[in-house]
């Protein structure tokens, strides 16, 4: 740091991090007792805590080159937990004025489907020094790794591009720590908050989760065939999902409470005699423009009962005999068919 930084300047020293949640997560940091820093506490959109060193009194560079400092990083369990980091801090000469971002923290959307390349945004810093000590150079501060394998900032430009593509589905949002460094090391931080806006890239999804397949003829109406779950990633009216049924078949769809999970029930009786089984397609459309699908076939057999009782070909058979006929002589065929199936169907005469 240079000894002609001017008291109230701060310095990002990066994040702790603490796996833990509510009151045992991360609470805030402590700076040891010293003549020239204390720490400031800050609360980042996501609820995340950073600390940043603020300067209090000047520097002199000609008293004490080094300032060793140890910060530490708090939680609020019982007992509660720290971790602490070593701050070593030079102090060097003259460049007394340091880089000045245009804003403090910007904003800017991008579509999911932005190819790699993008433009992002342009980020500015000025310096009121000059020659190298006005000279910024751009960076990335502490990021995520996932972070920077999706942008890239230009040195001397600040421009920010998109280096891969993006996943609403998967991130909805990044924070980049932009540091402008000049020619005599003072440092300057700005957030870049970059929003993921979603776009219809996915087709809802239909999953079978049970299916009641066969089905007896004599189940009623109301009986439960099949649970589905229809679920579309993308959000607003591109998640929002309208099913329907195509085919001939005695169903339909009721869906429940929570809107993913469907339900297939008969709405009318069956009857084995008429169809054997029944086919049907469902549909199901997202709200997107244009609108995406996804389809399941569906496949339901009728079991059948004994429903139906024999009927003879002829209700009445008359027959002459002449007395004189011998004994096993055949006199008359009588012949009756049953339209149910198996041993449901398999007649016996007495």
């Amino acid at each position: 740091i240079i000894e002609s930084t001017p008291p109230g300047a701060r310095f990002a020293v990066g994040v702790a991090e603490d796996p833990d949640v509510g009151s045992n997560s991360l609470q805030g940091y402590e700076l040891e007792a010293n003549g020239y820093f204390t720490v400031d506490v800050k609360d980042r959109q996501d609820g995340s805590k950073f600390a940043e060193l603020v300067l209090r009194h000047s520097l002199d560079r000609e008293k004490e080159h080094r300032v060793r400092l140890v910060l530490t990083a708090l939680d609020g369990g019982d007992p509660p937990r720290t971790g602490t980091a070593q701050l070593w801090i030079n102090v060097t000469d003259a460049n007394d004025n340091p880089p000045v971002f245009a804003q403090d923290r910007y904003r800017v959307s991008l579509r999911e489907d932005a190819p790699p390349g993008s433009t992002v945004l342009n980020v500015s810093a000025s310096d009121l020094d000059t020659g190298t000590n006005a000279h910024i150079i751009y960076d990335f501060g502490k990021t995520p790794a996932k972070v920077l394998q999706k942008f890239l900032v230009d040195a001397e430009s600040g421009t920010i591009t998109l280096k891969e593509a993006l996943d609403f589905e998967d991130t909805r949002g990044y924070t980049l720590l932009v540091e402008a460094r000049d020619g005599g090391g003072l440092v300057a931080h700005c957030e870049v908050e970059v929003e993921v806006l979603d776009v219809n890239d996915n087709a809802p999804e239909i999953t079978i989760l049970s299916l009641s397949s066969p089905v007896p003829e004599d189940a009623p109406v109301g009986t439960v065939v099949a649970l589905l779950n229809v679920k579309d990633p993308d959000s607003g009216e591109n998640g929002q999902v309208s099913c329907e049924l195509s085919g001939e078949a005695p169903l339909s769809i009721v869906a429940s409470a929570g809107g993913s999970y469907k339900v297939l029930v008969l709405a009318k009786a069956l009857d084995r005699e008429e169809a054997a089984f029944h086919e049907l397609v469902l549909r199901a459309s997202d709200g997107g423009d244009p609108a995406r699908t996804g389809t399941a076939r569906i496949r339901v057999t009728v079991v059948d009962v004994n429903d139906n009782a024999p009927v003879f070909s002829q209700a009445e058979y008359t027959v002459r005999v002449p007395e004189d006929v011998p004994v096993g002589s055949v006199l008359v065929t009588v012949t009756a068919t049953d339209d149910d199936e198996g041993l449901n169907g398999k007649i016996k005469y007495s």
